[in-house]
This record gives C-alpha cells, sequence and structure tokens, in this order.
C-alpha cells in the first residue's frame, strides 16, 4: 500500500508540473468536456430525465470555488462541469422543442405562413409556419418545406399566405442504422415534414409574420439571378444569402469535386472578407474628413462599423453553424485588435466553440461544425508553429520575400485546412478530393479579391438602382470561379470514393487533432498514434453485408468490392447512394435472376437467393417468390421484401412488416451465425424517434427478432 500511494503521489505530482507548464492551454479543454457532454446525451439509447440537466452547473460553481485555492483541481472538476453543461444543454433544447407529429398520408389543402422561399434550377421551394393540414386542422408546431410546381407562375414572399394542394411526408429515418440521422436533425431544426405541390398555388400577400431579412433575403436573391443569368448567378446569389437550391446540380458536383465547395458555404472567408473591407473603407473616409478625424478614432469606430456589417451578413445568410462561428471568432479578432491584444488565439477558438455548442448542441453532430471548427484550429496552430520561420523568411521586408510569404501562406492554409478537414468530409461523405490546393490557390485569391467585393457594391448601390455594373463584375467572377472547379473537376481521380471512416475512428482523430494543438509541451505528439489509429479505423469497421431499406424496395448485398441489389418500383435513390458511400464504391449491380456471382457468395435460382459474406460462413436467404416454408431453419436470416406469415422457426426474418415496424434492418453475416440490428434497436427511443407503428386490424403479425 505505501508503494501505492508513494506512485499515486509521484504520478499527481508530476501531472501538476505538466500542467503548470501548460499555462493558458487549459481552457480550451473546458469547451473539449462540453462537446464530449453532447456527445454523450446523442449516444443515450433512452432519453434521461429533465434532472440529469442539474449537476452540470452545481460542478461549475464547485470549480470556481476550489479554483480559487487550486487552481488545477479546480480545473478538472470544471472538466466535469463543462461536460455536464453541454449534456444538460442537449437534454433541455431537446426538451423544449416542438413534439415531433406525422403528417397525413394523403395529399392535403394545405396552408402556412411562408418563412423563407429557396430559388430551385427549376420552380421554387418555401417553408411555411403555423401550418394547417386542413381549414378545421390544428396549427401544427413545426415548419413545413413544400416544393412548388416548375410552372406556376405564383411569386410567394416572406408574410405571404400560401394555399395549395401538397403531399407532405415526415423526415426520412436513416438511410441504414447508423447513419446520418434526418429526423433527429429535422427535430432540432424546428421541421415537421418536406412534400410537393400537386395543385396551383393561392397567395394572400401580407397576411402574416416572416423572420427577420427574409424578404431581403429572397428579393436579393432574386435580383442577382436576374441580374447575371445561369450557374454564375446562382453562385452569386449564394456568396450573398447563402442559398445554394439554385445552383445546377452539375456544378454543384464539380465545385466539389474540385475542393471548392466551402466557397458556398459562407463561413469564415466571406464574413472575413466583409468585415475587413468594410473596417478599411469606413477607417479611410473618418481619415479623409479631417474634422471628423481629429474629433474621434478612426479605429474604433471602423471597428464598430466592421461589427455591424459581419452581424448584419451572418442574419442575412440566415445564421447558419459556420456563420455564427465565423461571426463569433471575427467579433473576438475585433475586439482583441481594439484592445491590443493577440486577434487570433486557441481561448478565443475555443469561448466561439463553446458559445454555439449552447446555442445548438445538436450542430456538434453535422460536418458543417466539425469541419469549421477542424479548420480554424489547425490554422491557427499552425500559425503558431510556422510563426518563427514565417519571421525569418520575412527579414527586410523586401518586394519578393512579401510575395513569397503571400504564396506559401495561400499554399499552407489550403493545405493545413484541406488536412484536418479530409477525414470529416470521409467520415460524412466518403469522398476524397486530391486537386483542392490547386483549386483553391486560384479561386480563393478571386473570390477575395474580385468576386465579394463587387458583390458588397452591388448590394449597396442595390436600393439607388445602379448594382448592375456591380453585379456584372461579380458575375465574371463566379464564372471564374466554376471555371475553375469544372476544370479541376475534369482531371483524373480529382474525386474518389472511399470507405468512411466509422463515427469511433472519427472520435479518435478528434480527440488526437485536439490533443496535438491545443497543448505546448513535447507529451503533444501523443496526440499522433490516436490520429493515426482514427484514420486507420476504416480497416477495422466492418460495414453491414446485406442491409434492407425502410420500405423493403430496396435490398442490397455487398460482395467482391460491389454492392448487389434487389431493386423495386419506387426504391430510393438517395437510399442505395448511401450505401454505396457506406461500402466505398460506385458500383450498384442488379442481383442475377439464376446463377452465381461474387465467386460464389450469391447463388440466385427462380424463386430465392443464397447470400454468404464467408464461403463457410451463416447464411441469408433472400426470398423471390419460394414460400418461407423452403428457407425457414435453412439460414440464420430470411429477407423477404414481402410479409413473411407465421412463424420461422430457425431463423431471424427481416421482412416488409419489420421494416415498417423497426426501420432499415442491417445484418452481418458471420462464421458461427448472423447479427441483425434494426434502426430502433440502433436509435433506441428518443423524442426525434417516431413510435412504432400499429397494424390495422386485430391480427399481431410477428416482428423479426433484432437486438
Amino acid at each position: 500500500m505505501g508503494r501505492i500511494g508513494a506512485a499515486l503521489a509521484a504520478a499527481a505530482q508530476r501531472i501538476e508540473v505538466l500542467l503548470a507548464g501548460e499555462r493558458g492551454r487549459l481552457a480550451p479543454w473546458l469547451a473539449v468536456a462540453m462537446g464530449a457532454g453532447i456527445l454523450g446525451y446523442f449516444a443515450l439509447r433512452e432519453e434521461p430525465p429533465l434532472w440529469a440537466a442539474a449537476p452540470g452547473p452545481l460542478l461549475v460553481v464547485v470549480a470556481w470555488l476550489v479554483a480559487t485555492r487550486a487552481p488545477h483541481a479546480g480545473w478538472l472538476v470544471g472538466l466535469f462541469g463543462a461536460a455536464g453543461l453541454g449534456f444538460g444543454a442537449a437534454l433541455l433544447h431537446a426538451a423544449t422543442a416542438p413534439p415531433a407529429a406525422a403528417p397525413p398520408l394523403r395529399a392535403v389543402m394545405l396552408s402556412g405562413i411562408v418563412q423563407d422561399v429557396d430559388l430551385l434550377p427549376e420552380g421554387q421551394r418555401v417553408t411555411l409556419a403555423g401550418v394547417r393540414f386542413g381549414p378545421e386542422e390544428p396549427v401544427q408546431p413545426r415548419s413545413i418545406r413544400v416544393r412548388l410546381r416548375p410552372n406556376d407562375p405564383a411569386r410567394p414572399a416572406p408574410g405571404d399566405r400560401v394555399s395549395l394542394r401538397a403531399l407532405v411526408r415526415a423526415p426520412s429515418a436513416p438511410a441504414y442504422p447508423g447513419a446520418w440521422d434526418f429526423q433527429r436533425a429535422a427535430f432540432f431544426a424546428g421541421q415537421g415534414g418536406a412534400g410537393f405541390a400537386i395543385g396551383p398555388t393561392q397567395v394572400t400577400p401580407g397576411a402574416g409574420d416572416a423572420p427577420p431579412l427574409s424578404g431581403l433575403r429572397a428579393a436579393l436573391e432574386a435580383r442577382v439571378t436576374a441580374a447575371v443569368p445561369g450557374a454564375a448567378g446562382a453562385v452569386a446569389a449564394a456568396l450573398l444569402t447563402g442559398g445554394q437550391s439554385a445552383i445546377p446540380r452539375p456544378d454543384m458536383a464539380a465545385m466539389r469535386d474540385s475542393g471548392l465547395a466551402h466557397l458556398l458555404s459562407v463561413s469564415g472567408l466571406h464574413i472575413a472578407i466583409v468585415m475587413g473591407v468594410t473596417f478599411w473603407v469606413v477607417r479611410f473616409l473618418i481619415a479623409c474628413w479631417r474634422g471628423l478625424a481629429l474629433r474621434m478614432d478612426g479605429k474604433v469606430w471602423a471597428g464598430v462599423a466592421a461589427l455591424g456589417a459581419g452581424g448584419f451578413y451572418m442574419l442575412l445568410t440566415g445564421s447558419q453553424v459556420p456563420m455564427q462561428r465565423s461571426f463569433a471568432m471575427a467579433a473576438l479578432v475585433t475586439l482583441a485588435l481594439l484592445s491590443g491584444r493577440h486577434a487570433i488565439t486557441l481561448r478565443g477558438l475555443a469561448l466561439a466553440a463553446a458559445a454555439v455548442m449552447l446555442i445548438a448542441p445538436d450542430a456538434l453532430m453535422g460536418p458543417s461544425f466539425q469541419m469549421s471548427f477542424a479548420a480554424v484550429l489547425a490554422l491557427v496552430a499552425g500559425w503558431e508553429a510556422l510563426r518563427a520561420p514565417v519571421q525569418r523568411l520575412r527579414g527586410d521586408g523586401a518586394w519578393w520575400r512579401r510575395a513569397a510569404i503571400f504564396a506559401v501562406g495561400l499554399v499552407m492554409t489550403s493545405v493545413l485546412a484541406g488536412l484536418a478537414t479530409a477525414p470529416f468530409g470521409l467520415a460524412h461523405f466518403g469522398r476524397l478530393q486530391w486537386y483542392g490546393v490547386a483549386a483553391n490557390a486560384v479561386a480563393v485569391p478571386l473570390t477575395s479579391v474580385l468576386v465579394m467585393p463587387a458583390g458588397m457594391l452591388a448590394a449597396l448601390l442595390m436600393p439607388l438602382g445602379l448594382d448592375g455594373p456591380a453585379l456584372a463584375v461579380m458575375g465574371w467572377g463566379c464564372a471564374a470561379v466554376l471555371a475553375v472547379a469544372r476544370e479541376v473537376a475534369s482531371w483524373p481521380g480529382a474525386a474518389t470514393g472511399a470507405r468512411p471512416i466509422p463515427p469511433w475512428g472519427l472520435m479518435c482523430f478528434a480527440f488526437g487533432m485536439l490533443w496535438l494543438c491545443l497543448w505546448r509541451l513535447r507529451w503533444r505528439w501523443l496526440g499522433v498514434p490516436v490520429m493515426v489509429l482514427g484514420l486507420a479505423s476504416q480497416a477495422l469497421h466492418r460495414p453491414p453485408d446485406l442491409i434492407v431499406s425502410g420500405d423493403a424496395r430496396l435490398i442490397g448485398f455487398a460482395a467482391e468490392g460491389a454492392v448487389w441489389v434487389q431493386r423495386q418500383a419506387g426504391a430510393s435513390a438517395l437510399v442505395r447512394d448511401s450505401w454505396l458511400r457506406a461500402h466505398g464504391t460506385a458500383e450498384a449491380r442488379p442481383l442475377p435472376a439464376n446463377g452465381e456471382a461474387a465467386g460464389g457468395a450469391i447463388a440466385c435460382r427462380a424463386g430465392a437467393c443464397i447470400l454468404r459474406a464467408e464461403p463457410d460462413g451463416a447464411a441469408a436467404i433472400l426470398l423471390r417468390g419460394a414460400p418461407p416454408e423452403e428457407a425457414c431453419g435453412r439460414a440464420a436470416v430470411v429477407v423477404s421484401a414481402e410479409p413473411v406469415r407465421g412463424r420461422c422457426a430457425g431463423s431471424a426474418v427481416v421482412d416488409r412488416f419489420a421494416v415498417w415496424r423497426h426501420g432499415p434492418h442491417a445484418v452481418w453475416l458471420g462464421r458461427d451465425g448472423a447479427r441483425v440490428v434494426s434502426d430502433r434497436a440502433w436509435r433506441g427511443a428518443r423524442p426525434w424517434v417516431p413510435p412504432p407503428p400499429t397494424p390495422r386490424g386485430r391480427e399481431e403479425l410477428p416482428a423479426a427478432p433484432v437486438e
């Protein structure tokens, strides 16, 4: 016992010394702990009671009291308090969100107040609040998005009331257990469903209220797309208003495959340009007016104007998560510059992350938050590491040295941001862009110097009707950016698919990156092997062998590097593409009608297919007309696109009724048996997961045994 006590005392002393050497680096870890608490909430399978939100604030108070006497001990307690605070914030956001309700299954006469209007390549899409599914029906607490008919002459604006006949569906379930949860995202966004109009739209102007600046956003988008036709106008509108829905699909794919999609998601680069241009223009104007320059500090007032312009731009573009982060960081940078402090710090980044997580805890689960903060973290830490070499390169300040610093900075910014965000993009989208540095080297300066300044000038001149020349210049710049995207996307292997990083692997990479970037001493290099483990998790993770969609119209089996599918009419292409991304392949092959395929892993005859992931392993039988009695007991799993009535002794059953009640199913076929997991078992009983449907009539059909 004495030796154990001495060892513990020595370890505690060593930790104390390490923490003392990391002075100034402890605070950012409180934001990391807050994120861990949010992840803990979303990892649960059952909703916790409301009192579970209370320990977080209490621990924060205790940590503050302890820190007055023992700072490091207070910091350790603060980590638990911050985690509890994140957990409680997510719990309270879920508890106060309007309950989810399924819209009618049939077409209805729908009415509501327009909150936002999105231009599409063909037609419009409106977001409605105060929705009624009929004149006598109650008002729905959630918003509904409806795509109008392409030939509809109606042009509703925010604040108008619209009435139309539409077919509305609830948010989709995940494509397979563990895939992106559309229902969770819609639940926290206040959305109750989406649909499309099947009749003309009747508009009552000015019948209700709309969010601030939504009318200006819609008018600005319509003005820009009218003045700059084609894809260039859609990109210009996206840069000014944040709406990307009008960009044609091929051009959006080119921007994505060339690594330029971040230019369309208004965030740090755009708000930096807006606030930077505003700061220098206002300061220049004050300096030009001698009497005003002698009576007021031009730097302070220019900073205030920049903050106002940045806040206005954030509201105009819809206050999305990247903009919230960017504005919070930009505000901290501006205040730091005005007070004479360091402008960009890890502590400021952590404060911005904590603010976003408290406002929208669910944002932590999405790619926007993860990629945005990962890029800025890498840039801030990279600047700290490269500051001394850059100072040496600057030397005597000759013009060629300044040009070299600009070129090196541009390349390093693209490289650091690309390396930091690539694993997150791979985890969420299953794609890698290999030529992003080359595309960004041309497109980013073009956007910064030409496109955004011209867009700002056009927005200022628009009330006077003098915006035409500025919009023309902006359109030329956007056309050039699109040309760069199309050219780079056409290069061989510009974007390749790969198996996504599993969630646990992404957590390993993120924690290793945080450990490497947030600490200062040599022990930070311990984060590198953790990052490597996260990147290698693809090889350690096995995606499902067999997947059945939520309507059983699509059944897929992975073998020989391809996904073999049985597809019925009406099957979702989105679900199929999600399956392909999960297996890192772009190939979907139809299951053969007869014969073998995939090296014998698939053997089909007229009434059924036998599927095996391993030559001597457990088998699944996919029924294609054969009676279930011929399959029960002969395979570990019996799969059918139609209901299987009665009991199926000796086999798990995944049929039309099973997916109707429990959602999509995933099956892993091993040597000793099969593991069957339903989406309901994966997500559990959470507020955003619909309850199990009840069969009509008295007959209770059997459900598939699931984990």
